[in-house]
């Protein structure tokens, strides 16, 4: 019979897994393809593609959100359900996904991103839209390449103990 354990743990992989998909979406196809733009055209596409989640997307909050709201709940209903190993995994995952997904985009990445929208790409020196974006694109790019594989890792643990139970 199914029962909350097994609805929140469907919605958690579910979820992390779409999360793990647009973060690894931007990793391998969105940066890579703006990375040949000069410039102010690199600043100005991410500036449009990150505006629309800085508007509260409703579908964009509702998976990202979701995620940690799933996770969470199968997490605490898990520390009645599982045993020994398959809640280790949850609970790894759990804390995987905080500290290597959440934590990251709210005290990294957002930041870094609204330093970049605060940027008038039309009204700026060509140096200071150089700079802006030298100190934005690498470490950027390379936190989410961690941020990516931790939740696609996350998805993987999931998975596991989905199918263990």
């Amino acid at each position: 019979m199914i029962d909350f354990f097994d609805v929140s743990l469907i919605f958690s992989t579910l979820l992390c897994s779409l999360v793990a998909g647009f973060l690894f979406s931007y990793a391998i196809v969105v940066m890579p393809g703006i990375r040949n733009l000069d410039d102010r055209n690199f600043i100005k596409a991410f500036q449009v593609t990150d505006r629309i989640i800085q508007d509260n997307h409703p579908l964009f909050l509702f998976v990202w959100l979701g995620s940690v709201v799933a996770l969470i709940a199968c997490a605490v209903d898990g520390f009645d359900k599982l045993h020994g190993l398959d809640f280790v995994i949850l609970l790894l995952a759990a804390v995987g996904y905080i500290m290597g997904v959440q934590l990251p985009t709210i005290f990294f990445h957002l930041p870094l991103n609204n330093k970049l929208q605060k940027i008038d790409v039309d009204n700026v020196s060509d140096d200071n839209v150089k700079v802006a974006r030298l100190e934005f694109e690498k470490p950027w790019n390379r936190s989410n390449k961690i941020r990516a594989a931790m939740a696609v890792g996350v998805s993987f643990l999931l998975m596991f103990v989905a199918l263990r139970q």
